[in-house]
């Protein structure tokens, strides 16, 4: 039998490393971020075409590549960050597998642009699927400019994977903010089809929070400081009232390196039991640094989790440093009502602070045996009310209740006439009987066949999902105005989701009168939504265009409809009056599908009495 097994090419090699390491256009941001990182910038540009899919390009002013350099760069595990084994433990920089230049360019048009310092004039290579087109003189600035086009040309079936241009840019913002937040000593700007989105200047990592998330998300800061021989922590964690229903602000950054870690995580939300909504999820923002050869960043192509030597010491030292923040700014709750603030320990205090001793200041000529002859006495003389009688102040009440109880003797309630049956027959309900709640879940009801069983939450749901749908599609939605605008601040990625769902928002009644980079003014609202739910909808359906999109076929009314839906429904446990329960029956059974909620599930039960009488045989 002949030979079977064969060395791969290296463009089918390449193909395959790409598989693993770009998964999509943010996959290239990453790398080339981390690579413009490791160059040594102080200055570096991103800008983008398309969400990236035909053109993403990293132009920072780092030390440069000489001509050889240039070649070797995207050759398959050609590294410049490590030459042995031992080095994979001792890692101070981003990129060290050697793979990512060369995954790149065997799957999109690569042109490169490099010069040092010393260096007159700098080289251009033009690489197109792992093909070197060309490599000449070119005259450009210190550092390096790598452009990569056309993504996917050539492995079609990867490129029809790729979301829609909104979703494929959230995940470029997202690798985008996770660079700029590990390095603030280094000065960002993002470019998306020519408009400025980011400029983020050189500054402190409170300023650069800041600068990504608006000027409001300063006041929801605590800070968080602790350094052991273990671990270093600093950073941030945000205020338990301003926590999110998504998990968007959630930062670990372990030495410099964006990490991804669910039991880290669970650190801080134990850190924050008892202090957040249900369904809400904390901000931070943390650095973590430890010794390199205790951690293994080789377990991943994307090198965005991490193993460690001891996680369980870090998790309590996490979790003990975060308790410690929101202890000493007054985040946590405090059962002790008679504390004196004045005796708390200040949060910046060392134990190589200089204290002042207290002063006592004593009245020497005090004499407690003294009589006091100079100080004229008087007689306290108190004069006696005549007590009053307890019964007099009833007087008067008897006869006021009566004149109530008469006033009201003919109050008539308006209704209207039912002028058909909006149940099926098998499912109408026999209006003699009244409704129950059960568990303040379900709702009951007697049919003709037996019993009809509503979750009154998901019957809400579908109720609310076509009122929408209706008033989006037809574009006569009722609003209610507000008395004073409502002011509503969110990040610029934020402003952007809002922006694309506006016109749907408005045809359901919202009026905005400003929207600008960090926040957006609201002067109405759909009538029967509270002025205090509306941030909490805004809030959801960002969350859900971030997380439920499923392609560039999604239609924007549906989710908002579904969303919208999904916030203003009667809740699990919330107690119902007996008009409201049939009020709610009423309305489901008047929809067009009354049998499922807008996600599908099933709306109610039905049960026989036939089925009844075999559970007691």
């Amino acid at each position: 039998m002949s030979d079977i097994i064969q060395l791969l090419p290296d463009h089918v090699a390449n193909q395959i490393a790409a598989g693993e390491v770009v998964q999509r256009p943010a996959s290239v941001v990453k790398e080339l971020l981390e690579n413009a990182i490791d160059a040594g910038s102080d200055s570096i540009k991103l800008i983008i075409k398309d969400a990236g899919k035909t053109l993403v390009q990293v132009i920072d002013n780092g030390k440069g590549m000489s001509t050889t350099d240039a070649r070797l760069s995207f050759e398959r595990h050609a590294t410049s960050k490590i030459k042995t084994a031992e080095d994979l433990f001792q890692l101070n920089t981003k990129g060290f597998r050697g793979e990512a230049l060369a995954s790149i360019a065997a799957i999109a048009h690569v042109e490169l642009k490099t010069k040092q310092e010393n260096d007159d004039v700098g080289n251009a290579i033009i690489i197109e699927g792992s093909n070197v087109v060309s490599q000449d003189v070119v005259v450009t600035p210190k550092g390096t400019s790598v452009s990569v086009k056309n993504l996917f040309f050539n492995i079609p079936a990867r490129r029809n994977f790729l979301k829609s241009n909104v979703v494929e840019l959230r995940h470029v913002i997202d690798e985008f903010h996770r660079v700029a937040l590990a390095h603030p000593d280094i000065s960002f700007a993002l470019y998306n089809n020519g408009n400025e989105a980011f400029n983020l200047p050189i500054s402190n990592y409170r300023q650069r929070i800041v600068n990504i998330f608006g000027n409001k998300t300063n006041e929801k800061l605590v800070p968080v400081e602790e350094d052991t021989e273990v671990l270093k922590i600093s950073g941030f964690v945000g205020k338990p009232e301003f926590a999110k229903k998504s998990r968007g602000e959630q930062y670990f950054f372990v030495n410099n390196r964006f990490i991804k870690s669910a039991y880290l995580n669970h650190a801080i939300s134990s850190a924050f039991d008892g202090l957040l909504k249900t369904g809400t999820h904390a901000s931070y923002f943390l650095n973590l640094t430890v010794n390199p050869l205790t951690i293994d960043i080789n377990i991943h192509p994307t090198k965005t989790e991490i193993k460690f030597d001891d996680e369980h010491t870090l998790y309590a030292l996490l979790r003990s440093a975060v308790k410690h923040s929101l202890g000493q700014f007054n985040i946590a709750p405090v059962l002790d009502f008679d504390r004196d603030a004045n005796l708390d320990t200040p949060y910046d205090y060392t134990k190589n602070s200089k204290v002042s001793t207290p002063t006592i200041e004593v009245d020497r000529s005090f004499n407690p045996f003294q009589e006091e002859t100079n100080a004229p006495t008087k007689a306290v003389s108190y004069k006696k009310e005549p007590a009053t009688s307890w019964e007099s102040l009833y007087v008067g009440l008897e006869s006021k209740s009566t004149k109530n109880e008469e006033d009201f003797s003919e109050v008539h309630f308006e209704s209207q006439e039912s002028t058909g049956s909006i149940f099926d027959e098998d499912t109408q309900v026999e209006q003699a009987n009244t409704t129950y709640q059960l568990h303040n879940k379900y709702i009951v009801s007697t049919i003709k066949s037996g019993m009809l069983v509503i979750d009154q939450n998901r019957a809400h749901q579908r109720i609310l999902y076509e009122d929408f749908l209706k008033n989006m599609t037809i574009k006569e939605a009722a609003t209610q105005q507000l008395l004073f605008p409502l002011q509503l601040h969110f990040s610029i990625q934020e402003i952007e989701i809002i922006n694309q769902l506006k016109d749907d928002l408005e045809h359901t009644g919202f009026i905005f009168s400003e929207v600008t980079n960090d926040s957006l003014d609201i002067t109405g609202v759909p009538v029967g939504v509270p002025e205090s739910e509306v941030s909490i909808i805004l809030e959801q359906l960002i969350s859900d265009v971030e997380n439920e999109v499923p392609d560039s076929n999604f239609s924007a009314t549906d989710l908002l409809a579904k969303s919208m839906a999904k916030s203003l429904a009667i809740k699990t446990g919330q107690s119902l009056q007996k008009d409201e329960q049939e009020h709610l029956v009423n309305k489901l059974f008047a929809c067009k599908e009354p049998n499922a909620s807008p996600t599908n599930r099933t709306t109610f039960v039905t049960m026989s009495v036939d089925e009844l009488d075999k559970k007691f045989i």
